[in-house]
């Protein structure tokens, strides 16, 4: 009997012994393999500049694909560019991200700008301490960045003017249109301008006696109070005949809006960028039009001038990023790239 556990016993053992001798070396394996073929992966990699981009609604399709043209670019040329409010788990405003980015000494700044007394002053605040700003988008006139990257704002409402003034004349009735711009709570200097192109468009057509122009400001605070306002502008007794929008979501609200208060082919969209929903809304013939930015291009345009700056000291103070129009005609093509 005692034989028989004396045997059993060591039969434990050996299987004991065995399963360790097997975990050592299936541990041994794997971190062989983790250091020797992954060591290359997980190595830090050194840039010779580290860039943040700072923008309105970070999330949305076109500044998601302006900082992927940043970032590509960047990494062409040895730069690190992170989207800064990718970076945090709670929300902060632009002003905030601003002094994150002064506190933190990046050697460059990309911002989506405002006329603010509070932005200028942050934008003077980082240019004095050796951290270029070059504004995108929407810039900061007054403030002492080195450059501003964005579209020819004034064409871009000549173009806008154009598309309402088809959409006026292809609708057979006598009466006068209601055309809406819609604008920020704090409308910009980008936004202005394309409305002034937008108004001296109209004044110069035959129609513009029966064309009223007029701005509508939207809440911007966030996502929920542009769609409340928006919807508010539907609830409305008198909605707009055509409706201009001047960034992704509000054309993406507007869209949405028209289908669900039954208006579809009642009120004329004129969207901005070229995200899937939008393009979609062009196809069924919902959104008259939309103006394409090349967003790879604006990305490519703010580091270029970093750079440049860096460089030399100087860079050119305007870089104008190529703009298209989309409609109906044309929008076939763009969802085949897109689809691609």
């Amino acid at each position: 009997m005692k034989r028989d556990e004396m045997e059993k016993r060591q039969f434990f053992l050996v299987a004991y012994v065995v399963i360790v001798l097997l975990t050592a070396i299936a541990g041994l394996s794997f971190v062989t393999s983790y250091f020797g073929k992954g060591s290359q992966i997980s190595k830090p990699t050194t840039y010779d500049k580290y860039y943040v981009i700072i923008t309105d609604n970070h999330d949305s399709d076109f500044w998601q694909a302006v900082y992927e043209g940043a970032s590509d670019y960047g990494l062409a040329n040895n730069v690190y560019v992170e989207d800064l409010a990718a970076s945090f788990s709670d929300s902060y405003t632009k002003e905030e991200l601003m002094s994150i980015a002064i506190a933190s000494r990046v050697d460059g700044i990309m911002l989506s700008a405002d006329e603010s007394e509070e932005m200028t002053s942050l934008i003077n605040e980082a240019v004095s301490k050796n951290i270029p700003v070059i504004t995108l988008y929407n810039d900061s006139s007054s403030s002492k960045r080195i450059s501003y990257v964005g579209v020819g704002n004034y064409n871009v409402g000549k173009e806008y003017g154009k598309q309402a003034i088809s959409i006026a004349k292809g609708l057979s009735t006598t009466e006068d249109f209601d055309v809406v711009v819609l604008v920020s709570s704090s409308p910009t200097s980008s936004q202005m301008m394309i409305y002034s192109g937008i108004q001296e468009t109209m004044e110069q057509d035959d129609l513009s006696t029966r064309l009223n122009l007029n701005t509508v400001k939207i809440d911007d605070t966030n996502t929920f109070t542009i769609e409340e306002s928006i919807r508010d502008l539907f609830m409305d007794e008198n909605v707009p005949d055509i409706i201009i929008c001047l960034n992704e979501l509000d054309t993406t609200c507007v869209y949405q809006a028209v289908v669900d208060y039954n208006k579809v082919g009642e009120v004329g969209i004129l969207g901005f960028y070229d995200s899937e929903a939008i393009l979609t809304g062009i196809d069924k013939n919902i959104i008259n039009s939309t103006i394409r930015i090349d967003t790879k291009q604006m990305g490519e345009y703010c580091v270029d001038a970093l750079l440049e700056y860096d460089k030399k000291g100087f860079t050119s103070e305007y870089f104008a990023v190529d703009i298209e129009v989309i409609t109906v005609t044309n929008v076939r093509s763009h969802m085949e790239v897109e689809d691609d």
